[in-house]
């Protein structure tokens, strides 16, 4: 059978698994983007083949599952601006992925919006935070160090936390420093990181006992930042079962 003679269902079908195949082995971190391709494909195929009673589960099952991705998705989104009025005396600056010594363009969104923030608080302490994981020559906070100066900010005002391999840590690290340092980091201290992962860093920092300033980095490209929302929600499920 050739394409023109496909019916419309087939046509969808192989439109949607053909897309994410190429978002899967092509695009580099667009995987929720390919299993969502895949999931709505399935659905297709459900509704074609399934009967009755397969398809009225599969429909509630659906129901259940995208109200509560929504309900989740809420808090995400009201959280992903910058807060109002958020100078602190320490900025920390949550670590992404390294390539070698290179950092990642999500990397690039977080240091962008801090050197706008740091540029604008010329007071700030900025803490960058990541340790050295697969594939990275440098640990994150060395390279996000490095770019910083590169880019005009005093040395001085840069500490590296090099240790943390998750947010939690990222955050905990970082609190002991600035505890080391005579201060406490409840109300003293702004958070930056990519705007779909605000919520969560937040609630890990007031799990943590502190209140602090939410900072977005500079936007994504579109795509790229609906992967990333849609991933978001499972870390969110998994922070609000496992407490981490």
């Amino acid at each position: 059978m050739s394409i023109k003679n496909l019916p419309f269902w087939g046509l969808s079908v192989a439109v949607l698994v053909i897309a994410a195949a190429f978002f899967f082995f092509c695009m580099r971190g667009y995987t929720y983007i390919s299993y969502t391709l895949l999931f709505i494909a399935a659905l297709i195929l459900v509704h074609r083949f399934g009967n009755d009673v397969f398809r009225r589960w599969v429909f509630i099952l659906v129901s259940i599952g995208f109200i509560y991705f929504c309900l989740v998705e809420l808090p995400i989104i009201k959280n992903s601006r910058t807060d109002p009025d958020p100078e602190r005396k320490y900025l920390i600056v949550l670590g992404a992925a390294v390539r070698g010594d290179t950092p990642t363009v999500a990397l690039v969104n977080r240091l962008e919006g801090a050197l706008d923030y740091l540029n604008e608080y010329p007071d700030t302490t900025v803490i960058v935070s990541g340790g050295q994981g697969p594939g990275e020559n440098i640990s994150e906070a060395e390279c996000m160090r490095d770019w910083l100066i590169r880019h005009e900010v005093d040395r001085d005002r840069i500490i590296c936390e090099n240790e943390s391999t998750s947010t939690m840590e990222n955050l905990t690290f970082s609190f002991e420093i600035i505890r080391e340092m005579g201060d406490e980091p409840d109300g003293n201290v702004a958070v930056l990181s990519s705007s779909y992962h605000l919520y969560r860093a937040k609630t890990m920092a007031k799990m943590l006992g502190a209140d602090v300033a939410g900072v977005a980095g500079h936007p994504g490209y579109p795509i790229y930042m609906l992967n990333c929302y849609i991933r978001e929600a499972f870390g969110v499920t998994h922070l609000w079962v496992f407490g981490d």
